[in-house]
């Protein structure tokens, strides 16, 4: 699964004057300096990994380590370790809760893709018949609209299979496809706290509430529909050759979306309505899924009795070795299939960040971008920034300066740091994972080709935002 939780924000070193004395300011100090190098270079690493084959969480991993040994060096060396210890106790309490609410969301959807929900939906779309161009649009429909609950990541992996089993012997068209489905995955996620891993983040930092998410709707459409209608001219109406499959869903499979739905609205309750972290909800569901585990474990033998007795009258001897095959339901193997180098890299990042914040430079950053620049400026840079870095730490950043901003500018940088990963084929995680599934057919100099008609969208989704949602900017 391409990129769902917390947000990070790291109590800065002039918040720990007000709390637990004056932290140090080691902005001008070699262990400043050293652990800036050690984050460039780990992420350096990180965004070599297609070339290298290096899994991104080792050298964030080892990079957190050792800032965290700098910063623990230069504290112990004042006499004071209130303020890092204090820093790292939060760090690992917000990471906690993200790791968490992560982890169910991730085992929902392992959950499903088991079930053969995903399957069913891409063989259907194949049994309609369409011309390439209508599957251009489905496939960027489709995508546009499931992200906001499955993400980003998992939606742009389903539709490239899709879009694979359509056009794999037509480079061009695989190419505009999966160009589409990246934008459409982003721009879709950007709406929902449940889209993107950054949404989520600003809706668990109470920047933005839950209903607010969707003054980003048409902002987001926009940002989507633009360069698609562009793209979509140049996508002939030709019939492609596939062949049908028929796929029969798993037992269950429509009752665990349910659940999962019915897993969202509980993390929403209790944000919502008693304000404890979502990720209590989120546990909660997953007691749902264990019991419903439970309930199909235990009724297994009589549905492979009753199946078994209706194949053998049909004398179907490929049902009955279907049937033979059939594994019980586990939801803790599930649990195992969760992206655990995504969930250490977030550990690796969050901890990176945390202590940069410490040393004092995402102050620093703060001062020049909100406090010098015009905060529309400034965020609509942090989506520039996010195609190139990724945004992830980007956001971790801005929500750890957690500068003085109205809802509207809130609203923006959620939107901004969302969409702005579709500029570059490595800017987000869906563009990453659909270069290594199409490998050879979307590469990243066929994505930068497009890349000035996916930035009309995201400079058109700005100004729609700025004018649809002018009274955002009000409030603070």
């Amino acid at each position: 699964m391409k990129r769902l939780v917390a947000a990070l924000a790291v109590v800065s070193p002039s918040a720990f004057a007000a709390t637990t004395g004056q932290g140090l300011d080691l902005t001008q100090n070699w262990v400043g300096y050293a652990s800036l190098a050690i984050f460039a270079v780990a992420y350096s690493l990180v965004m070599l990994e297609e070339k290298l084959h290096l899994r991104k969480s080792k050298p964030v991993l080892l990079a957190a380590g050792l800032i965290w040994l700098l910063i623990g060096y230069a504290y112990s060396q004042w006499g004071d370790m209130a303020p890092a210890h204090a820093a790292l106790e939060h760090n690992l309490l917000e990471y906690a809760e993200l790791l968490l609410f992560l982890l169910v969301a991730m085992t929902y959807i392992s959950a499903m893709e088991e079930r053969r929900l995903f399957d069913g939906l891409k063989a259907w779309i194949l049994s309609k018949g369409y011309d390439l161009r209508t599957l251009f649009w489905i496939t960027g429909v489709l995508s546009f609209f499931i992200s906001p609950i499955a993400d980003n990541l998992t939606t742009a992996l389903l539709m490239c299979t899709i879009v694979l089993k359509i056009g794999g012997d037509n480079p061009r068209f695989v190419n505009l496809a999966c160009i589409n489905i990246v934008v459409a995955a982003n721009a879709g996620g950007a709406f929902s706290p449940f889209g993107d891993i950054t949404t989520l983040m600003v809706w668990q930092a109470g920047k933005v509430t839950f209903a607010e998410f969707g003054a980003l709707f048409i902002p987001s459409v926009v940002n989507y529909v633009i360069p698609a209608f562009i793209m979509s001219l140049f996508i002939p109406r030709t019939q492609p050759d596939v062949m049908q499959e028929h796929v029969e869903l798993k037992r269950g499979a429509r009752r665990i979306m349910v659940l999962f739905l019915l897993t969202i609205a509980t993390a929403v309750a209790f944000h919502g309505f008693i304000h404890f972290p979502p990720v209590m909800g989120m546990m909660m569901g997953l007691a749902y899924l264990q019991f419903f585990g439970f309930y199909l474990r235990r009724t297994l033998p009589r549905s492979l009795a009753r199946k078994r007795a209706i194949a053998e009258a049909k004398n179907d001897e490929a049902a009955l070795r279907r049937l033979g095959s059939v594994v019980p339901f586990d939801v803790f193997r599930r649990i195992s299939h969760a992206e655990w180098d995504t969930l250490l890299f977030f550990y690796g990042v969050v901890m990176c960040v945390g202590g940069l914040s410490l040393i004092g430079y995402l102050t620093m950053v703060s001062n020049v971008m909100y406090l010098q620049w015009d905060p529309i400026w400034a965020n609509s840079l942090v989506g520039v920034l996010s195609a190139v870095v990724d945004n992830i730490p980007v956001m971790f950043a801005v929500l750890t300066m957690s500068p003085e901003m109205s809802h509207g500018n809130w609203l923006l940088v959620t939107l901004t740091a969302g969409v702005g990963g579709s500029l570059l084929s490595l800017g987000s995680a869906a563009g990453v994972a659909l270069m290594g599934q199409a490998h050879g057919k979307y590469t990243f100099f066929g994505h930068l080709k497009w890349a000035p008609v996916i930035m009309l969208g995201y400079i058109a989704s700005i100004a729609v935002h700025l004018v649809l949602n002018s009274h955002y900017f009000h409030i603070q």
